[in-house]
């Protein structure tokens, strides 16, 4: 079943593992509404590149992932440029000054950190795949993505705000799976290990982490942005992954299992 002409929504899509996804999918021929949160600039060149590459059309809305009902407006702008959306995948994320109080040792955390990584973890991912949901119901069909992380399955240091937002999605994925499966969409999460990104290389111990990683691994590297998208890819792929749906897919090149 041809991938071409379907509409993938994508939050978070300007860097990293979503810039890396969208790539993934324009190229088999699937048009692509993408979120940006600051770089409305980079967010127009992605645009340009994958429409002059692919030939699929491409749009970018901005979203503030700590104000989900954002998404109410942000798919009806979503229905102005698409005919039909037939995939979602919750992607975006926050570090920095919004994860003060998140990203810290037990002892330091702080309920407004923790509340703005759950926010922009779950929350979006709810509100986000609701108002999805009920657009692939009108086309029979498809699939929602949510991404997750490892750090819910082995101790990260300072990880704990998003080790366990990360697990309260990856529930929320089962749950969303269990009941939106009669209108034909299938609900996963795809869990990376660490991801060599900007957002990785933005905390304080990222040296610290990649040297552990590829020492780790029986591969012997960090994991890549493709290595998600490719992951992404075959759970939105009807051909491959029709029957799959309520799993989380660990991505972490064999870091977990030792």
């Amino acid at each position: 079943m041809s991938m071409k002409g379907k509409t993938l929504v994508i939050s978070g899509a300007t860097r990293g593992i979503g810039k890396a996804i969208l790539y993934r999918f324009a190229q088999e021929g699937v048009n692509v509404a993408f979120t940006y949160n600051k770089n409305e600039e980079e967010a127009q060149k992605i645009q340009q590149d994958v429409e002059q590459q692919y030939n699929i059309k491409a749009r970018f809305y901005p979203l503030n992932v700590l104000e989900p009902e954002q998404y109410k407006d942000l798919f009806v702008e979503i229905d102005k440029d698409f005919e039909q959306v037939n995939f979602f995948i919750s992607n975006a994320i926050i570090y920095g000054k919004s994860v003060v109080g998140g990203f810290a040792p037990f002892m330091r955390l702080k309920p407004k950190g923790l509340n703005n990584i759950y926010t922009a973890t779950v929350l979006c991912f709810v509100v986000g795949a609701q108002k999805a949901a009920k657009r692939m119901k009108e086309v029979g069909g498809g699939s929602i993505i949510s991404l997750s992380s490892t750090g819910n399955l082995v101790y990260m240091r300072n990880y704990a705000g998003h080790g366990n937002s990360k697990n309260a999605v990856e529930t929320m994925v089962k749950y969303a799976a269990a009941e939106l499966g009669e209108w034909k969409i299938r609900v996963n999460a795809v869990s990376g290990g660490p991801i060599d990104t900007d957002a990785l290389k933005a905390f304080p111990d990222y040296a610290e982490i990649k040297a552990k990683v590829e020492e780790k691994s029986p591969l012997n590297r960090m994991g890549y942005p493709n290595d998600i998208a490719g992951a992404c890819y075959f759970l939105c792929n009807e051909t491959e992954s029709a029957w799959l749906t309520g799993q989380t897919i660990v991505i972490d090149g064999g870091t977990t299992f030792q």
